[in-house]
């Protein structure tokens, strides 16, 4: 009768076994919230022992912050990438507003608005959000900046300026945590898209119904 093998457990590399790590983590705080990334769901969920997540990542503060960071900054690359595509920066804008304004940005959305509570009490996760609210605000004023250099926009503002008002009215829409746009009146759901028209010189529906 012949019997299996024990399984090998599989020595990464720490490279790996440290991405690992942050990506399981990011996936809880996307999905279940940052309170719940802690060293021991950690190794739960990898099936290892805490202490490994910890000679990584010897708090679960830094971890908190690493999972934020690496989240917002997938979303980031989704929406607006570093290499833009070969299209029209309106039919980036187009997108990134689509995007933002749909059940795809409420998981994301929910995160901001734990990330900037918890700021209060944790230091490290705390300039991590400014440095992502940095980061946004620079590739967002790039997409309009890149749209005026082609002729395609005329802000009222610098594109900077512009940037960070449409991600103020992203924020306020998702500041009650995700509610179901459909509910909301239309003028209310597409405020995000009817700033950003008006700011950058763009007739009504340009950026989308």
């Amino acid at each position: 009768m012949s019997s299996r093998a024990p399984s090998k457990r599989i020595r990464k590399s720490p490279a790996a076994r440290r991405a690992e790590i942050v990506a399981k983590a990011a996936e809880i705080a996307l999905s279940e919230g940052l309170e719940c990334v802690t060293l021991r769901r950690i190794g739960e969920e990898l099936d290892v022992r805490p202490g490994l997540v910890s000679h990584y990542f010897p708090s679960a503060e830094e971890l908190v912050a690493e999972a934020f960071g690496t989240a917002a900054t997938g979303e980031l690359d989704a929406l607006i990438p570093e290499e833009p595509p070969p299209a029209s920066a309106t039919e980036r804008l187009t997108g990134f507003l689509a995007r933002t304004s749909g059940p795809a940005w409420d998981d994301i959305s929910r995160l901001w608005i734990n990330a900037r509570h918890l700021t209060r009490y944790r230091p490290a996760l705390r300039d991590r959000v400014v440095h992502q609210e940095t980061a946004w605000r620079a590739r967002l004023a790039g997409l309009i900046e890149d749209g005026v250099a082609r002729g395609e926009f005329r802000p009222s503002e610098e594109p900077s300026v512009v940037a960070s008002q449409i991600l103020v009215v992203l924020d306020g829409l998702g500041a009650d945590g995700g509610a179901d746009a459909d509910a909301l009146p239309r003028a209310v759901a597409r405020m995000a898209v009817t700033w950003a028209e008006r700011e950058l010189g763009l007739a009504h529906g340009t950026l989308g119904p």
